[in-house]
């Protein structure tokens, strides 16, 4: 598990589904994937979690918040294919009543110390569509910086930044 200030982050179980589903389902928060997920893409992404876990020791980890311990969305590490090369990524989403209040910066800045400390990436990415504003800034709000772009099926244009390991570590 990890603590913020405001947030507990930990690992998903099935019990969160209705309020990942909640997120996930949500038209406006999915605008920048292909389509929202249905039931069945949601049970199937918190069974990818539970896979990453126990094959790489992380994954995207539950969001809750300290205060009341409502899930609010999720945040965490895997690895993704960025432009043909398999690399650790920090995603996250955060339910759309919870946006702009800084709650995925303190989550996303959470999961980079933990990827520093726990692992031996020299690199961190974040990747999107390019259409995603809200997401890139949230990567250069925890230190990231543009990597580049480059065209795939999925996004037309994805956007990718990146956090090397040298520049958190005086």
């Amino acid at each position: 598990m990890i603590e913020t200030e405001r947030l507990l982050l930990r690992e998903y179980t099935m019990d969160d589904f209705d309020a990942l589903y909640e997120i996930m389902s949500d038209t406006e928060t999915m605008q920048h994937y292909p389509s929202p997920f249905d039931e069945a893409r949601t049970r199937r992404w918190i069974e990818w979690n539970l896979e990453n876990y126990a094959q790489y020791g992380f994954g995207l980890w539950a969001v809750v918040l300290k205060e009341t311990g409502e899930f609010i969305g999720d945040c965490g590490i895997t690895i993704q294919n960025i432009d043909g090369e398999k690399l650790p990524e920090i995603g996250y989403h955060i339910h759309k009543k919870y946006w702009r209040q800084g709650f995925a910066t303190e989550a996303a800045k959470a999961v980079s110390d933990w990827a520093f400390e726990n692992t031996n990436y020299p690199s961190l990415y974040s990747y999107c569509k390019y259409t995603n504003e809200a997401s890139y800034r949230t990567a250069e709000a925890i230190g990231m910086h543009f990597e580049k772009e480059y065209p795939d099926e999925a996004n037309k244009i994805t956007h990718v930044s990146v956090i090397h390991r040298a520049k958190t570590r005086k």
